[in-house]
Parts: C-alpha cells; structure tokens; sequence
C-alpha cells in the first residue's frame, strides 16, 4: 500500500512538472513570437508639451514620415506641463512594449538638477536624435561690436552693464548666456522674460543688448536687418545661418549648448522592438518630408543613433548639473 501510494505521488509529480515546463516553454516562445512580430497594432507617441508648438509640429512631421517604414500608424498625443515633467514621466512608466514612444528634449537632462522631478535620462531606452539647435548669440544691428569677440571685449570693460534676456530663469537660453560668461570669465546682467519671444522682442525695443536663444527664433529680424547673429554655440554652424560663425571659429572656447529632440521608450522595453523602433524612426527622420519640414521651419537637423543619443544625454546631463549648481538654481543640488 505505501509502495502505490509512493508511485502515485511521484507519477503525479512528473506530470505536473512537465505540464508547467511545457506551459513555461510555450509562454516563452509567444513571448518571443510577440517581439518578434511587432509591431502589431498603432504606436502612440507621447509629446511632452502643447499642441501647435515646435515639438509637436515636429513630431507629427516625423510620424508622418516613419509611418510607412514601421508599418503601422503612428498616432501623437500631447500631455504638457511642468516644462515637460508631466509627458516624459507618463512615457517613462508606460508598458515597456514598444506601443509607446515619447519625444523628449533637453530639460530631461536638467529636471532632476534643478529639483523639479526625479526623472532622468536613465528611465529610458534612447532610439535617437532627430533636432539640434544651438544657442546663438544676437545683438541689434547698430551695436558697437561685429563679432562674439568684440561683444565679450565690452562686457570685460562694463562689467554688469549688459543686458541679456532670456527665456526665464534656469531656462535652456539663460544657462546658454550664463555658461558663456562662466566660461569666458565676464559678468551679465541676465533679464528673465515669459520665453524667448518677448525676449527677442525686448531686444528690438532696445531694452536689453543681446540674447542668447535659437537662430530659428532670431532669423525673420535677422533678416529683415534689425538684428545680427555674432556667433552660434555648436560645432558646426546653423543651417539657416549659414555665413554666422561657431564660437569655435571665432577663437572663443565655449561647450556647445543649445535645445534638442529626440526619441526614447521606457528603459525595460526588448532591445528587438526598440532596435525597430530606431530603424523606423531614424529612416523617417531622413525621409525629404521631414528633412524639408525641418529645413522650412528654420529646424536644426541632426541624427544621432541610440548609443551616441545616450552618450550625449550623458554628457548633457553631466554639464547642466555643474552649470545649474553654479547659478544656485536647483532645489535639491
């Protein structure tokens, strides 16, 4: 009788054993038919930010544009706030299947230092770069100096005495004119504005000497020949301002600084999916729609791939925490 009851109980131990290793077989191999088969249904990709603005109009052209290569739609949902806090935390925590893809830009990397949220690069898998764009340094058209030269040699000699507006305090163009004159060693006078618009705008009256935002919002008086672009901080000049120079080639070593988009997923999602994700995304961004888009809106293009995405995240992060303790604008520095 114990002979019986012992086999029963090992026989019925076997089977089920192999009813669970089966069943785990067969779960691992959907899973994996599941990766591999994606995608499957319509991506969202989560805009941090409102409607009708750069980053969204960017983004819908992009979507427009990789639509065929990943073949499924792509549809572009806007969730503003919190100089983007609100959007890229909802993409961070979205289920890591690859459905959800959030544009990000560059407050990711400055959030966390200047202690409005805890998020961070580090939450995502970066798919690419698509938009960089420099900050450049405008002055009006009569002021007393042609090059960045020449504009830092007179803040050397009025020291506090010029006035740059930005696009309010511990935003992306006020760290751009306080870097340069951490870096060059003079002293402005930083005047904070509700964004760059009233900014430029205030530049126009007279009521400050410079700014310090992006060519693309600066071009149409740069053009009208109000205003003139000194020099633009990046390694390659601007796209739209072909004939204004780098800091670089205007003697003055200053770190490249300036706003950028590009695309990540939550950090767990397959590194399958997000490696078609990138593919899809990256061929769009080259497709002439979008590069033209870019191009009519006064865009800086640049394409970064995944690694050289999250090396620059890294580097970005790096250099915004430094510059961000040094101004004192972070909360939890």
């Amino acid at each position: 009788m114990n002979f019986l009851s012992n086999y029963f109980y090992f026989f019925c131990l076997g089977v089920l054993l192999l009813v669970v290793g089966c069943s785990g077989e067969e779960s691992t191999s959907a899973s994996k038919e599941g990766v591999s088969s994606f995608p499957e249904k319509p991506v969202t990709l989560i805009v941090p930010s409102a409607a009708g603005g750069g980053t969204d109009a960017t983004a819908r052209a992009l979507a427009d544009a990789t639509e065929d290569h990943l073949g499924e739609s792509i549809g572009v949902e806007n969730k503003e706030g919190g100089s983007g806090a609100i959007g890229m935390t909802q993409g961070a925590n979205a289920t890591p299947d690859g459905y959800t893809v959030s544009m990000v830009f560059v407050e990711l990397t400055m959030l966390n230092h200047l202690g409005m949220s805890e998020l961070t690069s580090d939450q995502f898998k970066p798919l690419g770069l698509v938009n960089l764009d420099p900050a450049a340094l405008t002055v009006s058209a009569d002021a007393p100096y042609d090059t960045v030269e020449e504009f830092i040699k007179y803040a050397e000699e009025h020291p506090g005495e010029v006035k740059v507006g930005n696009a309010g305090t511990g935003s992306i163009w006020h760290i751009a004119a306080e870097s340069l004159a951490k870096e060059t060693g003079i002293k402005l006078n930083h005047v904070p504005f509700e964004g760059a618009a009233p900014a430029v705008t205030s530049l126009m009256g007279g009521h400050v000497d410079a700014v310090t935002v992006s060519p693309a919002e600066v071009l149409p008086q740069v053009e009208a020949g109000d205003l003139k672009t000194l020099g633009v901080m990046s390694k390659d000049r601007s796209n739209i301002m072909e004939d204004v120079p780098t800091f670089e080639e205007e003697g003055v070593d200053v770190t490249p600084v300036g706003t950028w988009r590009g695309l990540v997923v939550p950090k767990d999602t397959p590194d399958e999916v997000a490696g078609k994700l990138e593919d899809a995304f990256l061929k769009g961004a080259e497709e002439e729609e979008f590069t033209e888009f870019m191009k009519n809106n006064g865009l800086g293009l640049e394409i970064k791939s995944s690694d050289e995405f999250q090396q620059f995240m890294n580097k970005e992060s790096e250099f915004y925490g430094e510059i961000i303790s040094d101004l004192d604008l972070g909360s939890n520095e």
